[in-house]
Formats: structure tokens, sequence, C-alpha cells
């Protein structure tokens, strides 16, 4: 009977009612008939006379659910007690793989989530007056809600049990009771549907191109009639499925993109986001309130009710705004306070309340979401609060690039286009609020006030730029080649057809690669122009220089115009010209520094004057930059020769370095010596530079941090007398050279 998910439908009173859908099977194909040959005029008609029935039905729902809700304290249990049942009943919605005959229906349990948001909205007001009666200790009660299965926000299964195990007394009110029916509903209604959006995506694409490849093949059957009847009712099945698939597709967009329902499916998570900051800040904040109450870091004391809600509560939230900005972007300007930017914010600056890396980076595509333009909106639904919130701009910048660090390691198979599509979304949030002073002042401060993070930082975006750009510009020589070998028309078929899809697959990674270099050497530029002095820190300027040279070596080298030559290159992305310039502008804003300088110059690898001379070439003969620019790189070129000069003098004049002296990882002559926890003795920089990437003793691989070298006094000052010493010396031979010469030409 009732005892089943599917049966809660059809055997209960209420059942039958919420049952009644334009999502069923029989209605879907009545309002997309021949789905697969609809046009976009046909299909929005279709959506909105569905929408129009969806929502007349429910309104008839609401008034039947909420009589039986005010009838009374008992009928309104029972009520409670059905929608609970429902949600309980339905876990299996979320997982990878449903079976629709163990689950409730989706109009089912879409019209369900909707009544749960209407029953909602009488405390949904716009200053957040009641958000204070939603008790967390519902959980603590007796919950007529059950999470015992559902992942939680930060705590394992253990933990949340024994927190849960100490039971609050007394009932909850029905606000809490409502609130927390209507997060399940979310998560098993109409969040479900918004996943199941995306799968019919992937399983349309699949069932096209299957048909398509079974179509191709027909002509060889047609001297085999048996066998071409087998075939065609094979794919005759494959074609109604996917007719079946493309109207389910039709169906679920018309139902959730009702601007009704989504308007006040997004008030109710608004008062999620702001109940959650409240909870985890220990405060009274309200959106539209100033933000001064959340003070980051967060604060552990707040954190062990948080650890143990289910994951959903927040993952609801960012569903749904992400649904709805893709969308229904019209109905969030009116909607949307400062919440959502504050909730981003909070969690990213204290990433470790949240345990899934999924969810953190997910909110930062919301941030990101929010910076696309947008009807009059240039930065978007959040630029404008991004740029003028005081608590953005006090929180935003180190909350990015502390998440910039982390995402470095998301832990699955995926991980490392995870982490680039992550930093490509940071760019953009960063790139939006830029123009507002207040963020360079921020980057001055990290960097002095907090060196450490910021040199891990600075050292993330070096290896990432050194990374995408060598990754791209190996993709493109293998390009170029298969375009040549398609130029071939003496190729089968079946050739062709492999060729192209390898120089498809080659084509979409150079151009994530491209794009990601771009954004890289976008940041480069902004930072060393706010911040040149952060730059040429010793951990990180001989990086810098090395990448720098390395790279202009590759776009402007002899062997560039062979290896890099590939048909259509703004396909790619891949603006080799800009590139060069864009690298130019980083040497120039830091061409100042005479530490700089001697770095570029150090560079024994990818220093070479005459690269840099056909880099000055390009640039004036494509006009890629301004007289005045052009000029300040042939002043700032003259300086890396003279420092070049010097530095080859000063390697002769101390001659051969004594091995006690000598960096055993470099062969560099040490300045400041430490002791590593191998006991071997290597220079500060070397190591630091080591830790930044792989945070273990680079002899035994065992795990040390910079704080386990200890300082070599005595082999610091022994290393500074000598060279005193072999300068001297080297000044006295000069001298004396000099003397024997004058004597030589008055003689």
């Amino acid at each position: 009977m009732a005892q089943s998910a599917a049966g809660i439908e059809r055997h209960t009173i209420l059942g039958p009612f919420f049952r009644i859908s334009p999502l069923q099977p029989e209605a879907i194909k009545s309002y997309f008939p021949g789905a697969r040959s609809l046009d976009r005029v046909r299909i929005a008609n279709a959506q909105e006379s569905l929408r129009i029935v969806l929502r007349a039905h429910q309104d008839d729902l609401f008034v039947i659910a909420n009589a039986f809700i005010r009838a009374g304290p008992d009928t309104r249990s029972r009520t409670l007690n059905w929608f609970a049942y429902i949600v309980n009943m339905n876990h299996k919605r979320r997982a990878l793989q449903v079976d629709p005959r163990e689950v409730a229906s989706d109009g089912f349990m879409l019209n369900v989530t909707t009544i749960m948001d209407r029953f909602c909205e009488p405390f949904m007001d716009n200053d957040f007056s009641k958000v204070d009666k939603i008790d967390v200790r519902y959980f603590k009660r007796q919950p007529r809600v059950d999470i015992k299965d559902e992942t939680k926000l930060n705590a394992d299964q253990a933990t949340a049990d024994e927190y849960y195990s100490k039971k609050v007394e007394g009932d909850s009110n029905f606000i809490s009771e409502a609130f927390f029916l209507t997060l399940a509903a979310h998560h098993y209604g109409s969040e479900a549907l918004n996943s199941q959006l995306k799968n019919l995506d992937r399983e349309i694409k699949y069932l096209d191109k299957h048909i398509k490849a079974m179509e191709a093949e027909r002509p060889k059957l047609a001297n085999s009639p048996h066998q071409l009847r087998l075939f065609e009712e094979t794919l005759k099945r494959h074609t109604n499925v996917l007719e079946k698939t493309i109207a389910l597709k039709h169906a679920i967009e018309g139902a959730l993109l009702d601007e009704r329902m989504q308007s006040t499916s997004l008030r109710f998570m608004r008062y999620v986001a702001a109940w959650l900051l409240r909870l985890v800040t220990g405060s009274d904040y309200k959106p539209g309130q100033e933000t001064e109450m959340i003070r980051l870091p967060l604060s552990s004391e707040n954190s062990e009710a948080f650890a143990c809600l289910p994951e959903y509560t927040l993952q609801n939230i960012v569903d749904n705004f992400k649904f709805i900005f893709r969308f229904l972007p019209k109905i969030i300007p009116s909607a949307v306070g400062d919440e959502m930017i504050a909730l981003c914010i909070t969690f990213l600056r204290s990433s470790e309340f949240i345990k899934n890396p999924y969810l953190k980076s997910s909110l930062v595509s919301l941030l990101y979401s929010g910076t696309w333009p947008f009807m009059h909106l240039k930065k978007g639904v959040f630029g404008d609060q991004l740029m003028a919130l005081p608590f953005a701009n006090e929180y935003l910048l180190h909350a990015l690039m502390k998440f910039y660090i982390e995402c470095e390691s998301t832990g699955a198979n995926t991980a490392f286009y995870d982490k680039f599509n992550i930093r490509y979304e940071i760019f953009q949030v960063i790139k939006c609020v830029w123009s507002n002073d207040v963020y360079k002042q921020q980057l001055t401060r990290e960097s002095k006030t907090n060196r450490d993070f910021f040199v891990q930082f600075v050292n993330m975006l070096l290896n990432d730029a050194t990374y995408v750009l060598d990754e791209a510009f190996t993709k493109f020589p293998k390009i170029r080649s298969l375009e040549r070998e398609l130029e071939d028309t003496s190729l089968s078929a079946e050739d062709r057809q492999k060729k192209e899809e390898e120089l498809q697959t080659l084509g979409g990674q150079a151009t994530s690669y491209m794009q990601l270099a771009n954004e890289t050497l976008e940041m480069m530029k902004l930072f060393t122009k706010a911040l040149s002095e952060s730059f040429i820190m010793p951990e990180i300027v001989s990086r810098l220089a090395s990448m720098l040279n390395y790279n202009l070596e590759t776009l402007a080298g002899k062997k560039a115009a062979a290896e890099l030559s590939v048909s259509n290159k703004d396909k790619y992305h891949f603006r080799p010209i800009q590139l060069i310039s864009d690298f130019v502008d980083i040497y120039l804003h830091l061409g100042y520094s005479p530490v700089f300088v001697d770095a570029v110059a150090a560079d024994g690898r990818s220093y070479k004057p005459e690269v840099l001379d056909r880099v000055t070439r390009i640039l004036s003969s494509k006009n890629a930059k301004a007289p005045a620019d052009l000029a300040q790189w042939e002043k700032v070129k003259a300086k890396f020769e003279v420092a070049k000069h010097e530095l080859d003098q000063a390697e002769l004049d101390l001659g051969d370095i004594p091995a006690e002296f000598e960096d055993p990882i470099m062969g560099d002559l040490m300045k400041d010596p430490v002791l590593l926890p191998s006991r071997h003795i290597v220079d500060r920089s070397t190591i630091v530079q080591h830790l930044l990437s792989d945070a273990k003793d680079p002899f035994t691989r065992q795990p040390m941090t910079i704080d386990d070298a200890i300082p070599q006094t005595e082999l610091k000052e022994s290393i500074f007398k000598w060279r005193e010493e072999r300068v001297k010396i080297a000044k006295e031979q000069a001298l004396g050279l000099k003397g024997d010469q004058m004597d030589t030409t008055e003689g």
C-alpha cells in the first residue's frame, strides 16, 4: 500500500491530488508530440500552457493543504507527518542511478516542494523578522525529517550520531517544522529535477549521436531484408527513447521555469542563507544591515551545530541560485540582498567549516555567475555590491586567494580540470572588482602582513602560468601536424574520422589551456603593476624571471614560427603577439628593480639578448606597443645586458667555490645557509622555493616546513669573509693590471 515511495501517490488521501501534473508521461506526450521535430516557438508555447495549468492546479493544492494545516493541532500534525513521510521515503531520488519504480514521480515531488515553499511564505518577510524563530535544535528533539543517512556539512556519521543523541526537551514550533521540511523537499524535489536536467542533456547527446551512427550503417543492410527489418525495429526503439527524453526535458524546463514559483523558492533560499550565517557567527545578522557583526575567520565555538547539519542545507542554496542565474536571471535583481555575497565570502574564508571541496568551489561559481553582464548591469547582479560592500572590501580578496591555493588538490580524478576552472572563475571575480583601489590596498597589506601566504599564492600563479603555457604550446605542433594530414585527399573515411576526433580533442585542450594562460597573465599584469615590490622578494623573483625568459624565448625564439604555427589561432584563443606584449608589460612593471634585473640576467637557461631584440622587432612591426613603451623596453634590455656582464665578471672573480660553500641543489655560492632535518645544508632561498611546491625534505622526502631549517650563522660568516676576500683580490689584480698597462703606455 502506502509503505513505498511510489505508493504514497496512490494510497494516501492527498496523494492522488498531488500526483496530478503535466510531468506525468501521458501529459508530456500530449504537450510535446514528435518532440524531436518541434521548433522553438512550438516548444515555448507548449511550456507556457503547461505552466498555466500547473500553477492553477498548485493553487488548488495549496488551498486544500492549507485547510488541513489550519484545521487544528491534530490535523496539522498529521499533515506535517504526511509531508515528512514523503521526503523520508524519497532519499533514493538523489542517488546516482534512480529507479523510477522505487521513488515518487517528478510531478508529485515538484508539487510537494512548491506547496512547502508556500507554507513558508508567511514568515519570509523582507525584514527577516522571524528568522530567529528557526531553531537549530530541531534535529535534537523528535524531528520529523530523517537526516541519519545524509552526508553532513563537516562531520562524519559517528560524530553526528553522538551530537544528535543528546536530546533536547520540548516540541518544535511550526516555523522550524516548515523550514526543515521545505529544505528536505527542495533536496528530493525541485533540486533533484535540476540535476536530472543536466543528465538529460548528456543522454540526448549520446542517443542522438548513436542514432546518427546507426543510420549511417543502413545502406550496408540493403541486400538483406531480414536484417534490415530487425535493424529498423531497433532504430525505431532508440528513436522512441530519444523522443521521450527530449519531451521530458522540455516538460521539466517548462515546469521549473515558472517565475512565481522560482521567486518564492529564491526567497526561501535567502532565508536559509541568512539563518546559516547567524548560526556560524553566533550573531543577529540580517541582510541589508551592516555586515560588521560577521567577523572572519569564523570561530570554532559555533561550528558543531553547523557541522552536523545535512550537506543539502547549503547545497540547495547553491543549486537553486545557479539554476536561476542560468535560466531566469531577470528575477534575481529584485530578489537578492547581500546575504549571498556574505555567505560565499564567509565559507571561502573559513573553508575548513565545509568538508566537500566541490561544495566549496561552487561558492566561487556563484560569485562568478553574479559578475556576468546582465541587462543594464555591466558587472552583473553582484558586481556593484562586491565593489561597494564594506564586508566584501575587507574579506573578498583574501578569501579568493586562500581558495586559489586550497583548490590545488580537490582529491578527485578530475582535480586538474576542476582546479583550473575554479581559478579561472576566481580571476574573473578579481577582475570585476579591481577598479576599486581598496582591493589593491588589500593586496599590498597581504604581501606585508601575511608574507608566507602571499608568497604561496604568487608561487601557485607562477606554477599555473608555466604549466598551462607549456601544455598549450606542446599541443600546437601536434595540431598543425594533424591539420596537414587531413589535407591529404586519399585518407580513408575511417582514418579521417579518427584524426578529426583527435584534432577536436587536442583543440579543446589547447583552448582551455590558452584561456587560462591568458587570464593568469592578466592577473600577473594587474598584480605586478599594483604591487611590484612584492614580486621581487627573494622567494619569488628568480622563478618569476625564469618563467618570463623561458616563455618569451618560446614565443619569439628561432623555432617559434615553425612550432607554434596553427591555422586559425583565434579559435584556440592563441594570440602570440598579445602574449609577447603582456610579458613585456610585466618586465616593464618590475624593470626598475636591480633585484629583478639581476634575476633576469642570472637565468643561464633562457636569458638570451638576441631573443629580446627579436621581441622589439616583432612588437614594432605589428604596432603592438606604444613608442614610449618600446623606448622603456630598450632601457630595461640595456640594464639586463649590463647586469649579465657584471654577474659573469663576478663569477670569474670568485673562481672555484669551495665545496662546503656551494649549494648542493643549485650549485651556487650560498648566501644564507640552513641545516635541513636530513642534515644537508642548502641556501635558504633554495629550500623556500622547493617547499612552496613540495612540503618535504628534498633529500629524505620526509615532511618538513621552513621552521625546521636551522640557520648556520658561523658558516654564513665564513662564506661572507671568503667572498669579501675573493672580491678584494680580484680588485687588486684589476688595479695591478691597470698599473702595468699605464706603465707600458708611458714607456
